[in-house]
């Protein structure tokens, strides 16, 4: 993992399509809090916990005028049916040219079952209205995330 963000510092801008191929620039969402989460692919079972988490809390989220953001490396095709299949009423974006991820430090070496790869690890930003990174989850545990990251607002 390449970029070490720190609470407080910048969050980097950034422009990438979503499912729909419209970009999604976050200096267009500055005055609103943001929550960039980055998960490894589409429909596995841990990206399934965590996207559904978030989209069963996303009520709340709207209620307070959080704007929800996935990001991994997968296509818009790839998003598209990740987003049908389990109803996601947030938007995700493509990444495949890793150009977030490696803004956000997110995208690294990997070990799964022996095997070492490069890949995205499970990383959440949240971001306040200024562009400010207010807190970043490292750890996360797919099927609480949302909750967690619901909660660190109130902080």
């Amino acid at each position: 993992m390449s970029a070490q963000l720190k609470e407080g510092s910048k969050a980097p801008d950034f422009a990438a399509p979503d499912s729909e191929g419209k970009t999604v620039r976050l200096k267009a969402l500055r005055g609103k809090k943001v929550v960039l989460y980055f998960y490894p692919k589409d429909d596995t079972p841990g990206c399934t916990k965590e996207a559904c988490a978030f989209r069963d809390s996303f009520a709340k989220f709207k209620k307070r005028g959080i704007e929800v953001l996935g990001v991994s490396l997968d296509s818009e095709k790839s998003h598209q049916k990740f987003i049908k299949k389990y109803d996601l009423p947030f938007r995700l974006l493509a990444d495949t040219d890793r150009a977030i991820s490696e803004a956000y430090g997110t995208y690294g070496e990997k070990k799964f079952m022996g095997r070492t790869y490069m890949g995205n690890h499970r990383m959440t930003f949240l971001i306040d209205e200024k562009g400010k990174i207010k807190k970043i989850f490292s750890k996360v545990k797919p099927e609480d995330h949302a909750e967690e990251v619901l909660s660190a607002f109130n902080e």
